[in-house]
């Protein structure tokens, strides 16, 4: 993993902030699991990929394919996609073409560009369980409201730190793409 997306602080609120984030390429995998699984579910599959194991391999070395390896960013994107099932994101590294990216070998996989956004960002710390995540996620939608942004899309999340740092020590973050601040 490398560092985190770079972005500029649009406006900056006393409990969040609105960041501009450049355009990226996600590779994406959908899990059916809860939203405390679904992190280490999506990741083991995002892993094989950023590994090599993609539609550039063409030979097996032990476990895997010889393809394109990827550093992917230091976080992991999570976003509801119904009541047990979420897309679980990998941002490969800023700057990359999405037109060379290689597609994937798993079927539940996809590469997504995204453009040039703006998302509101609430840092918050603790364990990653559903329930603390729609907790914030709901805070996050509130604070928007209050100084009259509009959501487009809804509420992800984003892991920064590694899996084994202790839920304690870890930083989470809820954001919410936004019209222009």
């Amino acid at each position: 993993m490398t560092e985190q997306l770079p972005y500029e602080v649009v406006r900056a609120f006393p409990r969040f902030d609105v960041r501009r984030y450049p355009a990226c390429v996600l590779v994406q995998v959908r899990v059916g699991t809860d939203a405390a699984r679904a992190a280490a579910v999506g990741f083991r599959q995002l892993h094989r990929y950023l590994s090599g194991v993609n539609e550039t391999g063409t030979t097996f070395t032990g476990t895997t394919l010889d393809g394109t390896a990827f550093d992917g960013t230091a976080s992991l994107l999570q976003e509801p996609a119904g009541e047990y099932e979420q897309v679980v994101s990998v941002i490969l590294p800023h700057g990359t073409d999405p037109e060379g990216v290689p597609l994937p070998l798993d079927d539940s996989m996809r590469i997504r560009a995204l453009p040039v956004h703006e998302a509101a960002a609430l840092r918050f710390g603790g364990g990653w369980t559903g329930k603390r995540l729609g907790k914030q996620g709901r805070t996050l939608l509130d604070h928007v409201s209050a100084v009259r942004l509009e959501p487009t899309g809804a509420v992800y999340f984003a892991r920064l730190d590694a899996s084994w740092k202790p839920g304690f020590l870890t930083r989470t973050e809820a954001l919410v793409r936004v019209t222009s601040a």
